[in-house]
This record gives structure tokens, sequence and C-alpha cells, in this order.
């Protein structure tokens, strides 16, 4: 189905441990507007899709959107790696300590966990590639606050890489819905 290559699409460096950085940046990972949500959002959409322009872009970018939920987990990582009890508790990451050691969790920021409920599907194609250009300028919010909150330098170019690929996603669903909507018209769909 795919061909995984065991390397990130981004390296990924830090200055050093920093797990006040990871407790915000572990939003992308299992927060609303992160990247399992979007991975989950894109790949199951593409069975509605009309086209196969329009599926073989929902699998591409979801897929990618995979490759990303594993370049914050590997900066979640490396953010904690070695960090203390003490010192996740003092970054406010007390809770996730108790509850996931070191381990990574699907959830937001405040840590609240995942929810199926983050993924949209309606099948209708033209409002699921809207929903799906919302995500992305969502996302892309979100990597620019964290960027903001970076302290860290090389996260900050990590972080600075993955806003780019959300306007890329941006652009290439825009470019997909009006290639669907042609088509829907050119089938008398409305």
């Amino acid at each position: 189905m795919w061909i995984y290559q065991k390397n990130l699409e981004y390296p990924v460096k830090v200055c050093g441990p920093n797990p006040k950085l990871a407790k915000v940046i572990i939003t992308q990972y299992g927060g609303p507007d992160g990247e399992l949500s979007a991975s989950l959002r894109y790949l199951n959409q593409r069975y509605s899709m009309p086209t196969d322009k329009a599926r073989g872009l929902l699998t591409d970018i979801g897929t990618e959107e995979m490759g990303h939920m594993e370049i914050v987990a590997t900066i979640f990582y490396k953010l904690t790696r070695g960090v203390s009890p003490q010192q996740m508790e003092a970054a406010g990451l007390g809770g996730h300590y108790a509850q996931h050691n070191h381990a990574l969790f699907w959830n937001d920021a405040n840590g609240v966990p995942w929810v199926a409920s983050y993924v949209a599907a309606t099948g209708d194609p033209i409002t699921d590639l809207t929903e799906d250009m919302d995500a992305e300028q969502k996302a892309r919010a979100t990597y620019e606050h964290l960027i903001q909150l970076s302290d860290d330098p090389l996260i900050t170019d990590v972080l600075r890489f993955l806003r780019e690929r959300e306007i890329v996603h941006f652009q290439r669903f825009g470019e997909t819905l009006n290639d669907v909507q042609g088509f829907m018209n050119s089938k008398k769909f409305f």
C-alpha cells in the first residue's frame, strides 16, 4: 500500500530537554487541529470523493500528515528525554507523567484527550474539501502560535517547516475543490 522510509520528512534537533515547550507542542499530536485529526480526516474522506485525482490527493496528504505526527512525536520525545518527574511536574506535565511517564498520548496542551469528533466527514465532497481547507488554516495558525512560544531555535525551524506544509496543503485542497466543483457541474450533480 505504502512504502515506508525509516527517516523523518524533516530532521528534528533540539537544543536540550525542555518539558515546558513539549507541553504546548503535544497539541499538534493529539489536539483538535493536530496531525492525528488531519491524517484520519483525509484518509477517511477520500472514499467519498468523485474523482481519482481528489482521492489521490487526500491519500497523499493524509499519509503526509501521519509523517508530521511522527515529527511532532519525535519533538515531544526529545524535549522530555531524561527529564525527571519533578521537572515534568514543574512544566505542567505532572498528570501526563502520572498516566504515561514519558510516553506519548494523543491529547492537547491542556491534557484533554483526542476524540473522534475532531474528524469531520459529511460524504459531500464540496463540504469536506472546504472543511479540509479550514482545518489546514487552523493547523497553520496553531503552528504560528507554537513558533511564538518556542524558545528553542532548532524546534522553531521544524515548526516553520510544518507550518509551510499546512499552507501547501491548503493550496492543494483549494485547487482540488475547484476541480471537483467543475466535475460535479459537468455531471449535473447540482
